[in-house]
């Protein structure tokens, strides 16, 4: 019988580089569905930095941790090879939350079918995690008006750079903060923001405040960091932070101290944080409310692909160094 492989979790972080000390790689027979399931051969694994969040053992979290010694989490693009399901055909292209693995035995739950002609790289860097955790963040969070002013973090990553560029199909004016001259490049002159802070380089408060003269609206925050004051700082009354993610924080010794809050009352801004795995039995709205931007050609992307299953083990660390250009792929 046909084997295949799949990496468990087997230790957690402990401050040192992600890499193959913390996973194990296992091999085992391509099972054969049983009635009502379906076997999906993978062909593209989504890489996310909450996957670190994932890693740790803290229960306190909007997910639970993925348990030792169990295949690790993610989600990913797949072809059906074999299905006794009566809603998923052999060469049905899915996407779901598969995991590190080159097949996977489903039920179907949390499956998605995708239409003809949507490449692995297009929907996960769009349809997938990226654009639904964007278009939730937003709109239900942001509530985004024309003529208003957004500033989000992480512009040039798979989520910040959706947000900016759905944001700027709604008539905002919109300001990405990045971490190099060539990403300031890219979100300006390929994806159309109007303004880009580079905070490894600029005067962070003097530039944004030159960036954003009617103040900021919207605030989507996906980095934590120096930054964050300086544009809460700049917030209109009304304003609205959406927080998505800390990555400056996940593996920092202890969390940076937040902004005070009286400037939250005398403007009464709302702060929301939210986490996708909320929202993931909306997929299909999120999906309907996404796709007209797409089909209108208003949203381009841009993916960083490694190679092969096991390249997942060390691929993490591109998000904490930077180095990652575009949505972070995995191509099995």
């Amino acid at each position: 019988m046909s084997q295949y492989k799949e990496i468990f979790l087997a230790a957690r972080p402990d401050g040192n580089p992600i890499g193959p000390q913390l996973f194990e790689v296992v091999s085992k027979d391509i099972p054969q569905p049983g009635p009502g399931e379906l076997l999906v051969k993978q062909t593209h694994m989504s890489m996310d930095p909450a996957m670190l969040g994932w890693m740790m053992p803290d229960e306190d979290s909007y997910i639970p941790p993925v348990a030792l010694n169990t295949r690790m989490r993610s989600s990913g693009y797949g072809e059906v090879i074999t299905s006794n399901h009566p809603d998923f055909s052999p060469g049905d292209k899915v996407m779901g939350m598969m995991g590190w693995t080159e097949y996977i035995l489903s039920d179907g739950k949390g499956l998605n079918k995708l239409p003809a002609g949507v490449d692995g790289e297009t929907a996960l860097a769009v349809f997938g995690l990226p654009g639904l955790t964007a278009t939730q963040g937003l709109f239900s969070i942001g509530k985004p008006q024309a003529g208003e002013t957004l500033v989000v973090t992480g512009a040039a990553g798979s989520v910040g750079s959706m947000v900016g560029q759905l944001a700027k199909a709604e008539g905002l004016r919109v300001i990405g903060v990045v971490g190099s001259d060539e990403k300031a490049d890219w979100i300006v002159n390929e994806l159309g923001f109007d303004g880009a802070v580079n905070y490894k380089t600029d005067d962070l408060a003097a530039k944004i405040k030159a960036l954003t003269p009617q103040g900021v609206d919207v605030f989507f925050e996906n980095t934590g960091g120096p930054v964050q004051q300086h544009i809460f700082d700049r917030m209109n009354v009304h304003g609205r932070i959406v927080v998505c993610g800390m990555i400056a924080d996940y593996t920092a010794a202890s969390p940076a101290p937040g902004p005070n809050w009286i400037p939250l009352i005398k403007k009464r801004i709302l702060i929301q944080g939210f986490a996708m795995p909320d929202h993931l039995h909306e997929t299909p709205r999120l999906l309907s409310k996404l796709s007209p931007y797409v089909t209108a050609g208003k949203i381009k992307y841009r993916t960083h692909v490694l190679d092969g299953l096991e390249s997942a083990m060390s691929a993490l660390n591109l998000f904490f160094s930077g180095a990652n250009q575009g949505k972070l792929l995995i191509r099995l």
